[in-house]
């Protein structure tokens, strides 16, 4: 799944009217859309090109694409960080995720993949009684485990099955967690806009280092399919920005599992590769245990 990088994990401010409720699941809902289609380009440009390329390709149209969006909205003003260093921190995270996803992919199917990589919210439960003091019980321990289960049946270690690859998305979930626990973090004290356009910049500056230690020249296609994962990676950053904004986090976040059904679907219709029974049941445990997490999240929120 092309890593979020501009996914923004806050706690809930409070109830919202039903109907910004539904316009912040209906934009959940056509993120998935754009990260799948994303997920699927990278896809087809892992066998020809570099990782680092093809991610350097989405973070140059990911910067191109956030400069007017900043401009609109204050210009330079809007890249002050109270935070800079965790901005720094939350960017390489973001992109770390990013790379070690993309990687991935010309290993494993989009399917395969994004089923690992939704272990990402358990991480960032585990993260954040760490960092942020957190208080997690016995409940969301629990779902913790079954998401584990979940993801052993996906990787299947020990067995003929097993495929070292797997462990990209599991690192690429680990770096995420860590960019979402310093979202939490700085939660209320820089401007969306703000934490995005770090998340572009810092992320292309890091990719441009390692770019000529690997540069493949692309042909006018790939460097089209690149540009094309930017644009569909940054419209789906977007539309999880304006959800967060209609909808509160606890409510919309379970429809991101949306995802993993996309992911079969659109990996079948382009690659022919349906996903096997054990990713497909991995999933839905997954699936269910981070469902069963957000319920806790809401349920904590209310109190």
């Amino acid at each position: 799944m092309t890593t979020r990088s501009a996914k923004p994990v806050e706690r809930d401010s409070g109830a919202k009217p039903v109907q910004s409720q539904l316009w912040g699941t209906v934009l959940m809902l056509a993120s998935t859309v754009f990260f799948s289609g994303s997920d699927i380009l990278t896809k087809g440009l892992a066998d020809a090109l570099p990782a680092v390329e093809i991610a350097w390709l989405r973070y140059a149209t990911f910067s191109l694409l956030v400069i007017p969006l900043l401009m609109m909205n204050g210009g330079g003003t809007l890249l002050r960080s109270q935070h800079p260093g965790l901005q720094v921190l939350r960017g390489l995270g973001t992109v770390g995720s990013a790379l070690l996803f993309t990687a991935s992919l010309r290993f494993l199917q989009v399917a395969d993949a994004t089923a690992i990589y939704f272990i990402s919210p358990i991480l960032i439960m585990a993260l954040s009684i760490v960092f942020l003091g957190e208080v997690v019980g016995w409940r969301r321990w629990s779902a913790a485990a079954v998401g584990l289960l979940g993801v052993l049946v996906v990787i299947r270690p020990g067995t003929g099955a097993f495929n070292m690859a797997a462990l990209l998305p599991l690192g690429g979930a680990a770096s995420w967690a860590a960019a979402a626990v310093i979202t939490r973090k700085m939660s209320g004290r820089d401007h969306a806009i703000t934490t995005l356009t770090w998340s572009a910049f810092v992320g292309f500056v890091v990719l441009s280092a390692l770019l000529p230690f690997v540069w493949v020249v692309p042909s006018l296609g790939q460097v089209g399919l690149g540009i094309s994962v930017g644009v569909f990676s940054t419209i789906g950053h977007w539309l999880i920005v304006l959800a967060y904004r209609h909808a509160n986090a606890s409510t919309i976040a379970p429809f991101s599992y949306i995802q993993l059904i996309w992911a079969g679907v659109l990996g079948y219709l382009v690659f022919g590769a349906l996903p096997d029974r054990w990713t497909i049941i991995g999933a839905a445990i997954i699936a269910a245990s981070g469902l069963y997490t957000a319920y806790r999240e809401r349920v904590r929120a209310k109190r």
